[in-house]
């Protein structure tokens, strides 16, 4: 098992960066395919971005595409959310997720290990 705890969230303006960090403890990053998730407002939780545990390949949601980058560092035991360009929809809780495996398609559904989520709020 692995405990993850998200950080790097804040209140910032549209058009600015923001760099969200997920740190893992309990076991090794490495061993985990790791997603990010995101709640907006009065929405349903969704697929953001997504790492394999390998490091070679990564995924992203039509709408963070070109503008956000998922990375790790599993010497740090963190994965990263870059988000650039920041839009007021990207107004969310959010979540750090792992996952043992990998798949075509990331759901939810699959992420076994959650954090408990940080705050962004973009402003216009």
């Amino acid at each position: 098992q692995v405990q993850l705890v998200e950080s790097g969230g804040g209140l910032v303006l549209a058009g600015d960066s923001l760099r969200l960090s997920c740190v893992a403890s309990g076991r090794a990053l490495k061993e985990y395919s790791m997603a990010w998730f995101r709640q907006r407002p009065g929405k349903g939780r969704e697929f953001a971005a997504g790492i394999k545990w390998s490091g070679d390949i990564t995924q992203y949601a039509d709408s963070v595409k070109g503008r956000f980058t998922i990375s790790r560092d599993d010497a740090k035991n963190t994965v990263y959310l870059q988000m650039n360009s920041l839009k007021t929809e990207d107004t969310a809780v959010y979540y750090c997720a792992a996952d043992v495996g990998w798949g075509l398609e990331i759901v939810e559904e699959d992420y076994e290990y959650w954090g408990q989520g940080t705050q962004v709020t973009v402003s216009s």
